[in-house]
């Protein structure tokens, strides 16, 4: 809990900053969002549940460059039942109005999934199918290194594969809906990640955004679950 604690202060130090540097210049090339969930209970049962992060994302000329941390803990009864970040960087550079080559990293950590840590790198060509307005659609092929250790130490270094597929679809002037896919196949394990999420303006640059993720790993310790799965409700803040 402590470093949950730690890592929510974090998100908010550099929302601060984001937003310090959004001040300077409004038409700059910065933009991001800040996101943040609490739930908490009382009674017959004691329940805790908080979801953070923030994410940034500057363009100059023919550069993306995107950060984002995130961070999930659940109690009950004062038992942690859920604990989880993320980290990830990625840095797109466009070949075309369409092509790009990125490189990204990509660092998780699960206290109760099947691997205590994963950490990713790979490189690759991105393509943008659907343009919009209405429709958004793009595609990854890439390849890196990802090296992991489970829930009973074993450390794993391998080649991966990768492929991702991230759609948007405007269907008012307030809300829209997302799904994402991503693969990282490797000789002993592959990890898949699906993101469904509806958002809708409540009255600004403040959204409520509802999500659900599927995690699920090939090769995992006995009695460890492949498949983990994240129901969210947050409030999004963008900027």
């Amino acid at each position: 809990m402590r470093f949950c604690k730690l890592l929510l202060l974090s998100t908010l130090v550099l929302a601060q900053s984001l937003l310090a540097a959004e001040e300077e210049e409004e038409e700059g090339p910065l933009a991001g969002n800040i996101t943040f969930g609490y739930l908490a209970t009382s009674g017959n049962t004691e329940t805790k549940s908080m979801r953070t992060g923030a994410e940034a994302t500057y363009t100059l000329e023919r550069w993306v460059h995107k950060a984002s941390l995130a961070a999930i803990y659940a109690e009950d009864d004062s038992v942690t039942t859920a604990e989880a970040y993320e980290a990830l960087w990625r840095s797109d550079w466009s070949v075309t109005d369409r092509d790009a080559i990125f490189g990204r990293l990509n660092w998780r950590k699960d206290r109760f999934g099947g691997f205590d840590t994963q950490f990713s790198q790979t490189l690759g060509y991105s393509r943008k199918i659907l343009t919009g307005p209405v429709h958004e659609l793009t595609g990854d092929l890439g390849g890196g290194a990802r090296q992991s250790t489970d829930q009973l130490g074993v450390d794993n270094d391998e080649f991966i594969a990768t492929a991702g597929l991230d759609y948007k679809w405007t269907f008012s002037e307030t809300s829209d809906f997302t799904q994402t896919f991503a693969f990282e196949v490797g000789g002993d394990n592959t990890f898949s990640e699906s993101v469904t999420a509806v958002s809708a303006t409540i009255i600004g640059q403040l959204r409520v955004v509802g999500s659900y993720t599927i995690r699920h790993n090939s090769d995992v310790p006995i009695g460890t679950e492949k498949r983990d799965t994240r129901t969210a409700i947050v409030l999004e803040y963008n900027f």
